[in-house]
């Protein structure tokens, strides 16, 4: 089966939805994934197969991007159509994004909340990537259901990357350290942001 694992743009939103209500209870308005991809537009993925249809994606984002020490990823959403499970795409989505946290951001960890009661995906993360329980949120979820809370340490080493140079450093660091105070990070990402809710 030869599906790819590609970075998700603004044309794969109605695909990301569509992919998420079939395989999720927990849903996100339009606006949600707009600003999700126009903010952080290199850490979602999607797995499309051979004609060119999204059977897959991972939804994430950066929180505490400003502070160096805090900065870290966040896995918003994570599925794959149940005809294409048990083919190690949602490892293969989860790692591309990873590795985008760190390459782009610097990203020390990931975190992410999966059901208590969901066994399989709890597996994943732990026995696969490499998670490990932070804490239980409880009633996290709409219904009511706890939530464990996950991390998972990064480094350019666990995503494959090679070792910082001061040629390779991440791009969105270079952008902190010559943005003006107060001056966005990325400007190109402000505009995309603005000529897409124009």
């Amino acid at each position: 089966m030869a599906i790819s694992i590609r970075t998700a743009t603004l044309d794969d939103m109605a695909s990301l939805m569509d992919t998420n209500l079939r395989c999720l209870p927990e849903n996100y308005g339009i606006r949600y994934y707009l600003y999700t991809l126009v903010t952080w537009p290199e850490l979602s993925k999607v797995a499309v197969d051979p004609a060119g249809r999204v059977v897959g994606y991972v939804l994430a984002k950066i929180e505490d991007e400003r502070d160096a020490k805090k900065r870290h990823g966040h896995v918003t959403s994570v599925a794959t159509l149940d005809s294409y499970r048990k083919h190690g795409l949602a490892t293969k989505l989860m790692r591309a994004s990873m590795r985008s946290m760190v390459e782009m951001y610097d990203a020390k960890y990931v975190s992410l909340h999966v059901r208590q009661t969901n066994r399989a995906a709890k597996h994943l993360y732990s026995s696969t990537l490499g998670y490990t329980e932070h804490k239980l949120d409880k009633k996290y979820y709409q219904d009511g259901e706890h939530a464990y809370e996950m991390h998972c340490k990064l480094s350019r080493a666990s995503v494959g990357l090679p070792e910082l140079t001061e040629e390779s450093l991440p791009l969105r660091r270079k952008a902190e350290e010559a943005a003006a105070p107060g001056e966005p990070v990325a400007p190109a990402v402000a505009a995309a942001a603005a000529a897409a809710t124009a």
